[in-house]
């Protein structure tokens, strides 16, 4: 057994063979879980059934997760590659019992599977217990402790404390005490010098943690304490990467075979040979080969990169890989696009939502690659920039701010900016640079700060909350728990309700807005979302008495509208596909009661005669007043069976939902809210089309009431326009005669403005006066735009020697000053044109810059131009 496939599957049909059911790995993109952007472990999938949320539908269960980490411990993204076995994205192993089994058979199984199944040498094996915490009043976990006995020599059993053998979910949720179990790959010679145990938990890169089994059975509140769970759980997770590692004899997870088709691509692609190659080019490797998975798996399971939450951290991982190839690989072209054929070979077996969307995947990696590597140029364009406008400073130190900013806005990193600095001879303030990072994470950790209090039982309740909203928007329900959330300082209470007609954000739609209401006390509803599996209403108040019977009304006619945005999603969905191609696949989406929005895979512009008939055959299928089929609980394979469409993305039960609206058109899979019949979206209007990403077309449309509302806007627009242009038999020919009318007007002006320039130029070269050791023209001059400021400049510049131009204009009201120079002054490098204007433009309250031969600034006061031509003197003198 040496394949990571191999390895895997032995896993697999090891724990089916101890009865547990083998499910499908969750998306590696976390939705409807407000404490997490990623999947970062194998249990989160699991949550729900932890937290008593849901009741299990298989009490043994066994997977292979896919998992990002990008903070914490050993996990910050900077620094992984630097060592030879932390990830950004792993797999991991996992096996869990829901009020099954416990302690004893999770310790004899883990024990099994890998001295007898992978048979590891038990002599290079340590694990470690739970050793106890005052703080918490918790005792050695000595239950533990004696399983292990059984299989495992007392010395080989070590202590450790809460930092180490405690699991917490999170600040409030479950938890306990945990068991890891440790192998010492290092050599005969090396173990012989220091026993292994000393360098257990001691961050030694050949004595690592391969399992950890926790065993979960408290509840941690938020006022720190702990309780007894009424029922106890294991949860273990086996790291992948490093067990294919022990398996394998090697010293490095990069060294397995798990990462030997991108590894040799990246070889090939730049001639250097891993194993031979200098450290900084290793590192570049590891870096590459880890965040490309990182990248392919997160995009492939719906999350596109962007300048904002878990698409920002999946930009950042992409450009962190890209900027190691630029900077020590020479890869100065695309090239990470091309490993996502590897990838979909490698994992079409465990994985194949790769290889089902690798074109998808390909184009929008390489737009990824193709935008940073044009930012790269910028940003360095922005740093020589820096280094000559500080060329005469005698301290050769970029300061911490200006690092910031290439870092913030150009997306360079720290260490490549002092590696441009340390190839120029300079320096980089990194304090002042830390210290304006840690302002930006204090910053963002405060804008994304979410205190939750402890759930407050009101009604106890064994069974979950009941949704009612698909048939009813008015119930009697009683309130079963409420809690107190502090969300960007402000305060808000969750409230669930035993039975809710409340629609919980989900799928694109927005969540319902209502009220709950009881002996004349109304509390008002103003959200709804789900936490996992449970429904959560959003109130600014908490009842008075939140005992009894209370009326749950949701607002009818926000719901209706919403109702119909998603409705005609579908239609217009069905009807993209069968205009464009089946190619078309939804990437994202919002309906509420205003508008939908919706994202799709196409690879170019929908044009408007495209966009006409995907309405017309919308508006077609309202006019047919096609009723809803809805089938609420049907068996996935039957869902399939019919033709509905799954997102990628997504993790589907064993029983769906599936809304049809006429079986040859449109079939989906869907939780969301609908109309009854499609007649009830009165009407469709497309409102935008543009582009999202490279492959990804976004579209924004109107129905019902907001559709009509669009259309009379539209009309009195042309109304107006008509109007202002005398009511024409035909208006678009009279406004595209006004348009090519106003063209050669535009066209004249610029010659006469061409000649003045020329006239000026002529003017302005008599007014040569000598200032020190050069010649300067400064004046101000009447011209009509910037342009023509700016030709006269390079006009003067080159009939000029040795001469400092200086020009000022009010321009659309506003001053504009000009600062260039003759080529010979320019390259005397005596004077610096982008410092000069920024010297001028204080005269103006105003600011600007430029290169250091010709600069600009515009201001606010225009009584300052003349002040800041005299001021040219003292500043050549």
């Amino acid at each position: 057994m040496k394949t990571g496939t191999e390895i895997r599957n032995a896993f697999l049909k090891f724990f089916e063979q101890k009865l547990h059911q083998i499910v499908e790995s969750a998306p590696i993109v976390v939705k409807n879980d407000p404490t997490l952007m990623f999947t970062n472990a194998g249990m989160n999938q699991f949550k729900d059934l932890f937290l008593g949320l849901k009741n299990p539908e298989y009490r043994r269960i066994a997977d292979t997760q896919k998992c990002l980490r990008v903070s914490g411990k050993h996990n910050d993204l900077d620094e992984v590659g630097h060592d030879t076995y932390h990830h950004t994205m792993f797999e991991m192993l996992g096996n869990w019992s829901i009020g099954d089994y416990y302690k004893q058979e999770s310790i004899e199984w883990a024990w099994e599977l890998l001295t007898e199944v992978y048979k590891l040498d038990k002599d290079r094996l340590y694990v470690s217990v739970f050793g106890g915490d005052k703080e918490d009043g918790l005792p050695v976990d000595l239950e533990a402790e004696e399983e292990w006995k059984k299989w495992v020599s007392p010395d080989r059993i070590l202590h450790f404390g809460k930092g180490d053998n405690f699991w917490e979910m999170g600040e409030v949720g479950p938890s306990g005490p945990c068991s890891e179990i440790h192998i010492d790959l290092r050599s005969d010679e090396e173990r012989k010098k220091i026993d292994g145990k000393e360098l257990v938990n001691a961050d030694h890169p050949e004595v690592v943690e391969i399992w950890n089994l926790v065993f979960i059975q408290f509840n941690r509140k938020a006022d720190r304490s702990l309780e007894e769970l009424p029922e106890k759980h294991i949860d273990t997770g086996m790291g992948f990467e490093r067990l294919t590692m022990a398996l394998q004899n090697k010293k490095s997870t990069y060294d397995t075979d798990i990462f030997d088709l991108t590894r040799e691509f990246l070889e090939t692609k730049t001639d250097r040979a891993y194993e031979n190659a200098p450290e900084d080019e290793r590192i570049a490797m590891r870096v590459i080969v880890d965040h490309i998975r990182a990248i392919v798996f997160t995009i492939a399971d719906g999350q596109l990169p962007s300048n904002t939450g878990a698409g920002y951290v999946i930009r950042r991982i992409l450009r962190r890989a890209s900027r190691y190839g630029f900077s020590y690989l020479d890869l100065k072209e695309p090239f990470m696009f091309q490993m996502v054929e590897l990838l979909a070979e490698q994992y079409e077996g465990v994985f194949p939502e790769v290889r089902a969307q690798k074109d998808f995947l390909e184009r929008i990696i390489k737009q990824e690659e193709e935008s940073f590597l044009r930012t790269l140029d910028s940003g360095t364009q922005q740093f020589e920039k820096y280094l000559s406008d500080k060329k005469a400073e005698k301290d050769k130190r970029v300061d911490g701010e200006f690092a910031f900013k290439l870092y913030d806005t150009f997306g360079f990193p720290y260490d490549l900016t002092d590696l441009m600095a340390r190839e120029k001879g300079w320096s980089v303030d990194e304090k002042g640079f830390d210290k304006l990072l840690q302002e930006q994470k204090e910053r963002s950790r405060a804008a994304t700060s979410f205190d939750t209090g402890d759930w407050v039982v009101v009604n106890p309740s064994e069974d979950l909350p009941v949704f009612v909203g698909y048939d009813t928007l008015h119930t009697e329900s009683r309130i079963l728990s409420y809690r107190t959330v502090k969300m960007k300082k402000k305060e808000l209470f969750q409230i669930v309700l035993e039975e809710t007609p409340f629609y919980a954000e989900s799928g694109g739609q927005v969540g319902d807005k209502g009220k709950i209401e009881k002996d004349g006390e109304v509390i008002r509803i103003i959200d709804t979302k789900k936490e996992n599996e449970l429904i959560v209403h959003i109130a600014d108040k908490l009842p008075k008495n939140p005992a009894g019977l209370w009326t749950a009304t949701v607002n009818g006619a926000t719901r209706g509208l919403t109702s119909s945005n998603h409705t005609a999603t579908h239609l217009m969905h069905a009807a993209l596909r069968e205009v464009l191609g089946t190619h078309v696949e939804q990437r994202g989406s919002l309906v509420n009661e205003k508008l939908l929005r919706f994202d799709f895979s196409h690879f170019q512009k929908v044009t408007d005669e495209e966009l006409g008939k995907v309405e017309k055959i919308v508006n077609e299928k309202i006019a047919a007043n096609i009723p809803l089929a809805e089938h609420r609980s049907m068996p996935i394979d039957d869902a399939k069976a019919m033709g509905a469409m799954a997102l990628f993305g997504e993790k589907y039960g064993d029983q769906v939902r599936v809304i049809v609206f006429d079986p040859e058109f449109s079939v989906e899979l869907c939780g969301g809210t609908h109309v009854p019949q499609t007649s009830d979206i009165r009407l469709f209007k497309f409102a935008s089309e543009g582009s999202v990403a490279s492959g990804i077309r976004r579209v924004e449309a109107y129905t019902s009431d907001h559709a009509y509302a669009y259309l009379d806007e539209k009309a009195q627009k042309y109304d107006q326009i008509a109007s202002l242009m005398k009511n024409p038999k035909d208006l678009e020919k009279a406004i595209a005669d006004l348009a090519e009318k106003n063209r050669m007007l535009e066209k004249e002006i610029q010659q006469m403005m061409g000649e003045k320039v020329q006239l000026l130029k002529e003017e302005l070269k008599a007014k040569v006066e000598k200032v020190g050791e050069i010649n300067v023209i400064r004046s101000r001059v009447s011209l009509g735009s910037s342009d023509a400021l700016k030709q006269l400049s390079f006009e003067l510049k080159k009939i000029t020697e040795n001469t400092l131009i200086v020009l000022g204009a009010a321009i659309n009201d506003k001053p504009l000053l000009s600062v260039i120079m003759s080529d010979d002054l320019a390259e005397s490098k005596t004077y610096n044109a982008g410092q000069m204007i920024r010297e001028l433009a204080k005269e103006i309250k105003g600011g600007g810059g430029g290169q250091p031969f010709y600069a600009t600034a515009g201001g606010k006061d225009i009584n300052g131009l003349d002040k800041a031509l005299r001021k040219v003197e003292e500043l050549v003198q």
